[in-house]
């Protein structure tokens, strides 16, 4: 899977812990499924997942990883992935903007980039079997990207796996089927109703769909108008969350938290967040008991490099080099929610 800032790779174990303990629960609602790590992880636990993200590369993910079946899709991904990667390289777009204009792609790859993706936008495929293809270029490209891992920037200089040959891969597709919704996080919370609810919302001022623009240009190929160093599109100016806010993130989970047809909650947040712990546990307390499991992490790559000016020189100083992952476990059970935190 594609690499992420806030992934929960780390932290899967104690989700899954804290979803088994919950009983009877057979079915989770996944709000803000990213790149469908842990909806991926709960499918194969054997549970029926509910993926939902705003973002249409999250949407391509979880189409892939939660509702696709691989006993449906398989045969003819994998024909097609190798009908795919035999196209020669052509380049538009893609190359012009995200390997010329920026550097996130090495203009060798962002030419098979733009000659797989427009093969796939003519074919006209059932949606997860295009979900499937798409989400096996996007993680192709990601594999040889020249960044630190969000699409704010690129490295001054190429990354070596930029000169890397884009390789198409079968996506690990599980059987079964779950569903993807592409849907508002609030609409979603009022519209779907689940046993488990996972909550893991952005939780400072960085975007993702900012921090991932490249990705969501290949899901929607939509040539739209780019802006700055890093060739961003025109709309991360306009959909804007209010989870990114300061002013307006606890009001956003408030309604939220209200708004969840589910009797569990499982909420995961970093300490790096707008909200303290004690304000999360007051806002969350209004759905039962809440328990809370602490993980301290190295933080985040980027964090650790350094910062940078735009002539490539070192400026400020590094803070903290570590910070802590917090699961938050509720549920309307009050001995529910202290089995679930594994108290």
């Amino acid at each position: 899977m594609i690499k992420y800032l806030g992934s929960k790779r780390t932290l899967l174990p104690l989700i899954l812990a804290a979803v088994e303990r919950f009983p009877g629960a057979r079915t989770v609602l996944d709000l803000f499924s990213g790149t469908s790590r842990v909806g991926h992880a709960l499918k194969r636990a054997g549970y029926q997942v509910l993926a939902n993200d705003h973002n249409a590369y999250a949407h391509a993910l979880a189409r892939c990883y939660v509702q696709a079946d691989r006993r449906r899709v398989e045969a003819d991904a994998r024909r097609l992935l190798r009908e795919l990667a035999a196209l020669p390289p052509r380049p538009g777009y893609f190359t012009e903007t995200f390997c010329v204009r920026s550097r996130f792609l090495h203009p060798k790859n962002g030419a098979r980039v733009d000659a797989i993706r427009s093969a796939i936008a003519r074919l006209s495929l059932e949606p997860d079997l295009e979900a499937v293809v798409v989400t096996s270029l996007l993680e192709a490209a990601d594999r040889v990207d020249s960044t630190t891992g969000v699409q704010m920037a690129y490295l001054k200089d190429w990354a070596p796996r930029a000169h890397h040959e884009l390789e198409l891969r079968m996506p690990d597709v599980l059987p079964g089927n779950g569903r993807a919704f592409q849907l508002d996080a609030l609409d979603a919370a009022r519209s779907l109703e689940a046993d488990v609810a996972y909550l893991d919302p952005p939780y400072n001022q960085h975007s993702y769909l900012g921090n991932y623009h490249v990705w969501e240009t290949l899901v929607r190929w939509d040539a739209p108008e780019a802006y700055g160093v890093a060739c961003k599109r025109a709309d991360c100016r306009q959909r804007r969350s209010d989870f990114n806010s300061r002013r307006r993130m606890a009001g956003a989970l408030a309604a939220l938290v209200d708004a969840v047809r589910a009797p569990h909650l499982v909420v995961s947040f970093n300490d790096e967040g707008f909200l303290s712990r004690a304000e999360l546990e007051r806002l969350l307390e209004r759905r039962g008991r809440v328990e809370v499991v602490e993980v301290d992490f190295p933080r985040y790559v980027g964090a650790r490099i350094g910062i940078y000016n735009p002539a490539g020189e070192k400026v400020g100083r590094v803070g903290r080099l570590r910070n802590k992952e917090r699961l938050f476990i509720v549920s309307e059970d009050r001995a529910v929610a202290a089995a679930a935190a594994g108290r």
